[in-house]
């Protein structure tokens, strides 16, 4: 089931996070799961899964600050750690202490913040909110291994700014459908969508700020990857293996790293499992979260 845009929109809810106002779902009863969305969409990539989801879980998924439908402002220090702040935020507000972790891509990133700071916390004894398992999606969780496509080469360059101005609708949505497979390419309708999220609030004027979480990765990869490989909850990741950034070759560096790997590969899917496949990155991650809480 797709749940339009414009629902998506009407239904979602707000809360502020240092002054800005972020768009947010929150829907469903029972254990809580934290979606994470991706570079360069939004929470709507999660609106295929929703309503089964919905059905199981509470489920809470925000734009990001500077993607879709949250502000953007570009006067702002965008990071992976301010990202992390919003998340850990948005479920005070909410009053949510446990979670389940399901990201993707960029939200992969944010997602190993998360999993670093509880592991921090698990150490020193400190309250916070607890994490009770994480599910991945293809995203860049090894720089060594992430693969990015020429326009973000382009945006992390010093042309990013020039650039940012010039991104329109038809050399978005070239780069984003290259990373989808060719059996499970998106519509013209899908790619209207996630042209009209990246534009909203003129947020194509700060796609060479967003785009330095390359950077970061780099940066802070013994941290983030610690972070997986010393984890002790369940983790799973789910894999298009043909996508050209993250796909199968990610995977074979994330069986090297992580102990005991549990890697789903969803044949012939691309970067975005849960467009691309709906159906099976539902069933995926409903018997990876069905074991975790069992546990």
């Amino acid at each position: 089931m797709t749940i339009s845009l414009d629902d998506w929109q009407r239904s979602g809810q707000e809360f502020r996070h240092r002054g800005q106002p972020i768009f947010y779902q929150d829907s469903g009863q029972g254990e809580v799961v934290l979606l994470i969305h991706g570079f360069p969409t939004a929470s709507w990539d999660w609106n295929r899964l929703w309503p089964d989801l919905s059905t199981r879980f509470r489920c809470i998924a925000p734009d990001l600050i500077g993607y879709g439908f949250s502000a953007k402002p570009r006067r702002y220090d965008y990071s992976i750690l301010d990202q992390a702040d919003l998340c850990e935020r948005l479920l005070a507000a909410r009053s949510v202490q446990c979670v389940h972790l399901l990201a993707h891509d960029y939200g992969d990133t944010v997602a190993q913040e998360l999993l670093a700071r509880f592991l921090e916390r698990q150490r020193s004894g400190e309250a916070g909110l607890n994490i009770r398992s994480a599910c991945l999606l293809n995203g860049g969780l090894f720089p060594e291994t992430h693969r990015a496509t020429r326009l973000q080469v382009l945006l992390n360059s010093p042309l990013g700014l020039v650039l940012s101005a010039l991104v329109n609708r038809r050399s978005f949505c070239r780069s984003l459908a290259a990373v989808f497979g060719p059996q499970s390419q998106p519509s013209a309708a899908e790619l209207d969508a996630f042209w009209r999220l990246a534009r909203h609030n003129q947020g194509t004027r700060i796609t060479h700020k967003l785009i330095r979480y390359i950077d970061e990765r780099r940066q802070f990869r013994e941290r983030w990857v610690g972070a997986l490989q010393h984890a002790t909850i369940p983790r799973r990741l789910i894999n298009g293996p043909l996508d050209p950034v993250s796909g199968l070759h990610m995977t074979r560096r994330y069986r090297e790293l992580i102990p005991d790997a549990d890697i789903v590969l969803l044949d012939q899917i691309g970067h975005y499992p849960q467009v691309e496949n709906p159906s099976g990155t539902l069933q995926a991650y409903l018997d990876f979260v069905r074991t975790a809480t069992a546990s």
